[in-house]
């Protein structure tokens, strides 16, 4: 039995604690709770255990009020019950204490208004920790679910499908599970992914690849079937097959970077050249992996790249500033390009920041190679390229501070800037 702890997280997540703007503070109490119950977990796992539960039990009353519309405590939300859950399920509890905790879980998922606790169904059988249990759990709900699925009437729907297949899964009933399965009409692959983990269970891996490739379809997500089937490709040691069919699809991450160094951690042995070649090549826009050549220390490859493709200006510039010393004329090439970009109206936000900057990189490159009187040439002939857009008036300015008769006026550049800006909304209105 777990021991009553004092747990500092439960009058922070009392029910309707925060307000419509409380997004922020909720996130931060659901770190510090996250921390305590962690901390507890190393002396006394049951009693962590106890806590996780009273956790879970608390975020839908505590959160109800609160404007979710940015994503962040839905994220933080999932998150603390990725890092929580594991302690609850390897808990040495017994019988009679798993089987209340899970009546509390259970009723926490009636209660959730907007399934915060997805995972916690997802992971039921997990927490069953036995056949017995689980198979217990199937009962309970395997009737109503092949009920709903069964109606030719659409939009019926059965909390705690989850929990139900999750427990299907557990208990070792996979032909139960996937017939059930099969009463659906459209695939959906948040209910057929435990479809596909029965058929692996089974060692029915060919069967299992194929299974999830039925799942696509209209609003499926299509990156999280090429992830399953990637790893059921590569825990099989077909590490070939499952580069060429998924890997440039199934990791996919915000930045061309990111995606790169997560495809070479799966694949080391990998040409990385012809890895940023396939992933140029697939995307069609090569100027997405610049970043993840120049880290490569393919730099050749990266001035192609973005050359070709469409780079952000800020990006370029960085570029030029961290090589300057150890590539001088790639430094200068790339801080060229930054800057017609910048002059030609890509990136986004541009500031007159980006634009000193870029120049400064640029000839600061153009320094290190002995050829400044020749850059600042280059510069001016690529401004005067567009006479009377912003940056290139600042940038004439910022090379010929020698000149005055060239600027509009006396005034501050920035000051030029908004008049001109102003004079050209008159314009148009």
């Amino acid at each position: 039995m777990p021991t009553k702890h004092p747990w500092t997280f439960k009058p922070r997540l009392r029910s309707r604690a925060f307000g419509w703007k409380g997004s922020h503070l909720a996130c931060q109490r659901l770190k510090e709770a996250v921390t305590e119950i962690k901390r507890v977990a190393k002396v006394d796992p049951t009693t962590a255990g106890d806590g996780v539960v009273c956790l879970m039990e608390r975020i839908w009353p505590a959160f109800q009020d609160i404007d979710t519309s940015s994503g962040a405590l839905g994220g933080a939300v999932y998150w603390a019950q990725d890092e929580l859950l594991p302690i609850a399920i390897e808990a040495p509890a017994d019988r009679r204490t798993r089987d209340k905790w899970l009546g509390r879980l259970w009723q926490a998922i009636e209660d959730d208004g907007v399934d915060y606790l997805s995972l916690v169904g997802e992971r039921w059988g997990e927490l069953c920790r036995s056949r017995e249990v689980a198979s217990c759990w199937s009962d309970k709900l395997v009737g109503l679910l092949r009920t709903a699925w069964s109606d030719p009437r659409p939009g019926n729907y059965v909390r705690g499908t989850s929990v139900c297949l999750s427990s299907l899964l557990a208990a070792g009933r996979h032909r139960e599970l996937l017939e059930v399965l099969a009463l659906q009409r459209f695939p959906f692959w948040h209910d057929r992914q435990f479809g596909v983990r029965a058929l692996l269970s089974q060692g029915r891996i060919d069967e299992a690849l194929a299974y999830a490739e039925d799942s696509r379809g209209l609003n499926q997500p299509g990156t999280a079937i090429d992830a399953a089937c990637e790893k059921i490709l590569l825990d099989s040691g077909r590490t070939d097959e499952a580069y060429e069919r998924y890997a440039l699809t199934a990791n996919g991450s915000s930045t061309g970077l990111a995606t790169f160094r997560a495809i070479m951690k799966k694949y080391r042995g990998r040409d990385p050249k012809k890895v940023l070649l396939d992933l140029a090549t697939s995307s069609g826009d090569s100027g997405r992996w610049f970043a993840a050549a120049k880290d490569a220390g393919f730099l050749d490859l990266a001035l192609e790249f973005a050359g070709a493709g469409r780079t952000d200006p800020r990006t370029l510039s960085r570029a030029s500033r961290d090589l300057v010393k150890k590539d001088a004329r790639f430094s200068l090439k790339v801080g060229r390009l930054a800057i017609e970009r910048i002059l030609e109206g890509d990136g986004y936000e541009l500031t007159l920041v980006d634009v000193m900057d870029a120049c400064n990189h640029f000839m600061a490159a153009a320094q290190a190679l002995g050829i400044a009187s020749q850059a600042r040439a280059d510069l001016l002939a690529i401004a005067a390229k567009q006479p009377g857009e912003a940056f290139s008036d600042i940038l004439i300015r910022h090379m010929d501070k020698t000149k005055p008769e060239q600027a509009l006026s006396g005034r501050p550049v920035a000051e030029r800037v908004v008049a001109r800006m102003k004079w050209s909304t008159r314009g148009r209105s």
